[in-house]
């Protein structure tokens, strides 16, 4: 699908990149193979540019979340036609509070880090600054954790989409 944009002006695609990094459960690990595709890793400026703005994009909605998210889901849970979807989005980052908690042993900072870092299905930004929220961890703790774990997972992204490798691939078989 993305492969149409390669040939588009660089602009359109790095709005793209930036835009997919601020999607929920994709952000950055979804638009750094995307920018791959559309060829924006094929030289040093572009991968350096492309891992700025998909990093921006996807730490613009942090502190957005931490501040409202929270209280706009404990609102809509009983609503009819919203209530299931903010549910799910509140057990969603319970559960990622929970699992925070486990590996809190080093501090809860170090698991936030690593919880948005790793990038895995549901433990992206989105999610750890939520469950963050719920655990009431403070605002710039959150905010330094959920960045440090946004620049781990793109490198970690970058390195996968540099050498070919996208979960994409791997998941599409």
């Amino acid at each position: 699908m993305f492969e149409a944009f390669a040939g588009s002006s660089l602009l359109i695609r790095y709005l793209i990149v930036f835009f997919v990094s601020m999607v929920p459960l994709i952000e950055l690990r979804g638009a750094i193979p995307i920018a791959a595709v559309m060829g924006l890793t094929d030289t040093l400026p572009h991968v350096v540019l492309t891992f700025v703005v998909a990093i921006v994009g996807n730490m613009l909605p942090v502190p957005i979340i931490y501040l409202f998210a929270r209280k706009v889901l404990e609102w809509g849970k009983d609503k009819p036609v919203i209530g299931g979807f903010f549910r799910f989005c509140l057990e969603k980052g319970e559960k990622g509070g929970r699992k925070l908690e486990e590996k809190a042993g080093r501090g809860l900072f170090v698991a936030l880090a690593l919880f948005v870092g790793i990038p895995l299905p549901g433990t992206g930004a989105w999610t750890g600054t939520l469950a963050a929220s719920i655990l009431d961890m403070k605002f710039r703790e959150t905010v330094v954790a959920a960045m440090v774990g946004v620049l781990l997972a793109g490198i970690i992204m970058m390195t996968l989409s540099i050498a070919g490798v996208s979960a994409f691939g791997v998941v599409a078989g």
